[in-house]
């Protein structure tokens, strides 16, 4: 199985707007950020993470690859914003099957009511939503586990995938979830900046999360201009923890 990152910025992406900083103005591919995004590959099946405003161009980057399934972590704009951009992917009689919680789904009935209408307009997007909870579901041949985490007050999720944990816009992990992540090989995990935030985990917050799941490797995503320097930062953490960037491709053994 491979993991290729898509984007790994937050909401805002990086450089941000109408900033100067030494991040948003650097040279290094690494610190321009889309918003987060990954491309699971296991044998022949592709799955999205996360389809966010930004996905347009993740594909084309990405040499517009076949997708089986887009997996949800919530209903965020940085994360759904990119859904209509989902037609090329909708010719499957069935509608493309995208897998999310209750409240996701009836955030996307809302926000884009034309692709769910009696008698859709000719090419807009054909969607099959599959309501999800807590317990382990198939895409195709592939089980994906759910991972409950909490974004400040939101309940949303994460998913692992073999060998691979993927988590993003957590706050707090309660030990339920570390406890189903213990050990895993690898581990995405977002980590916003170095100081506290209301609703996402900072990087002393997230390393002490790494500390308990110990997995080999942990890549982090999510990441805000706040963060510092791709180069900079990368030298300060543990052996084991790296910081993931837009277009990298990590593999995860059986």
């Amino acid at each position: 199985m491979k993991l290729k990152f898509l984007g790994t910025g937050t909401s805002t992406g990086v450089p941000q707007i109408m900033c100067n900083c030494q991040v948003c103005t650097s040279t290094d591919e690494r610190d321009n950020r889309l918003r987060a995004s990954a491309l699971v590959q296991i044998d022949d099946m592709n799955i999205l993470i996360d389809c966010g405003p930004d996905f347009r161009e993740q594909m084309l980057r990405a040499g517009s690859p076949r997708l089986e399934a887009l997996l949800i972590t919530h209903s965020h704009y940085d994360h759904v914003g990119g859904i209509d951009d989902l037609r090329p992917y909708c010719s499957i009689e069935d509608g493309f099957p995208i897998y999310c919680k209750h409240d996701v789904a009836q955030d996307l009935y809302n926000r884009v009511p034309y692709c769910f209408a009696e008698h859709p307009y000719p090419g807009v997007p054909a969607l099959n939503i599959n309501e999800i909870d807590t317990k382990p579901f198939k895409v195709g041949s592939v089980v994906v586990n759910p991972l409950p985490v909490m974004h400040y007050k939101l309940p949303i999720l994460g998913y692992k995938i073999g060998n691979l944990a993927y988590i993003t816009d957590a706050k707090t992990i309660d030990d339920i979830t570390i406890e189903l992540m213990h050990g895993i090989d690898t581990l995405v995990i977002n980590s916003l900046r170095h100081k506290e935030h209301i609703s996402h985990m900072n990087l002393e917050q997230t390393l002490d999360v790494i500390e308990r799941v110990k997995p080999r490797i942990a890549y982090l995503t999510h990441l805000s201009h706040d963060m510092g320097l791709h180069n900079e930062v990368s030298s300060q953490l543990p052996e084991n923890v790296k910081i993931a960037y837009d277009g990298l491709v990590i593999y995860i053994p059986d």
